[in-house]
């Protein structure tokens, strides 16, 4: 499963009021959306990347994998009546991002289990932010670098944190072990992508972890979105973009690691994932 964004410039309203739950949105913000869109291409390669690992998954498990997207389509409700129709009795939930958070995975969480409404036995992945194979993949993208390295991931409103929602020590203990395993010593963690919504979110935001950064001398960043596993409109816009100019105001060189995308060895890791589920609920892929 995953979020899911607008295939043509014509998608952009429908997809922005589902977004926010149906509600209107206003045509500068789609315009604004569009013109990001724009900016990257003309759309978002989430689709494309997100079809291109459910394929390789589908070959590494050897049983049949369906997208279902949180936002747009496919609808996960439309996965499960697929992987119904073809006679599924079993269905594994995979949720295409590591950091569990009640507005983000308990969400997908529960339109899975309304789509299934139980005429299916339903497995669920809900975290795995501190998976070996996840933890591998991405400490390969930044062992060896002279850069100081910033982790990021999309920002939530701070209230989570009053309910005790896990999303943000999971993000930092994900970024200390990739750090541990990489060998590096120079490195922090900041957010991206916060909305303004006119509450508080978490931070620090990656534009102003740049600037401290440079107050502190540092001349070299890479970044690496510990919290996205595909490229798409957060990482293409929100950090090619918007950070990119933010770093040649600050006269920093940055660069970004390469998304894990369909990399082969990220895919073993999602499919251990899915096959080391199932053996704790006693259950074999069929």
């Amino acid at each position: 499963m995953a979020y899911g964004s607008p295939s043509r410039a014509e998608d952009v309203r429908p997809y922005l009021e589902d977004v926010r739950g149906g509600r209107p949105v206003s045509d500068e913000a789609v315009e604004e959306l569009a013109e990001r869109y724009r900016r990257i291409g003309g759309r978002s390669p989430l689709d494309d990347v997100t079809e291109a690992q459910r394929a390789a998954l589908e070959r590494e498990l050897g049983v049949p994998v369906f997208v279902g997207m949180k936002h747009w389509r496919p609808r996960i409700a439309e996965a499960v009546e697929a992987a119904l129709t073809v006679g599924a009795m079993r269905i594994v939930g995979l949720v295409l991002a590591p950091h569990y958070s009640r507005p983000s995975v308990g969400d997908y969480r529960e339109r899975l289990e309304a789509a299934v409404a139980e005429r299916a036995e339903l497995v669920l992945v809900e975290s795995w932010h501190d998976h070996p194979g996840f933890l591998d993949v991405v400490a390969d993208r930044v062992r060896g670098t002279d850069a100081w390295v910033v982790f990021t991931a999309h920002s939530l409103p701070e209230r989570i944190l009053a309910d005790g929602d896990p999303y943000r020590d999971q993000l930092l203990e994900t970024s200390r072990l990739v750090a541990e395993r990489a060998g590096l010593k120079d490195w922090s963690f900041a957010f991206q992508s916060a909305s303004p919504t006119g509450e508080p979110w978490l931070g620090p935001d990656v534009l102003d972890e740049l600037g401290r950064l440079r107050e502190a001398g540092v001349r070299k960043v890479l970044v690496a979105p510990v919290g996205f596993v595909s490229d798409h409109l957060e990482i293409l816009w929100d950090l090619d973009v918007e950070a990119r100019e933010r770093a040649a105001e600050l006269g920093l060189e940055l660069d970004r690691i390469e998304s894990l995308n369909d990399d082969p060895a990220f895919v073993r890791a999602l499919a251990e994932l899915v096959e080391e589920r199932l053996a704790v609920s006693g259950t074999r892929p069929a």
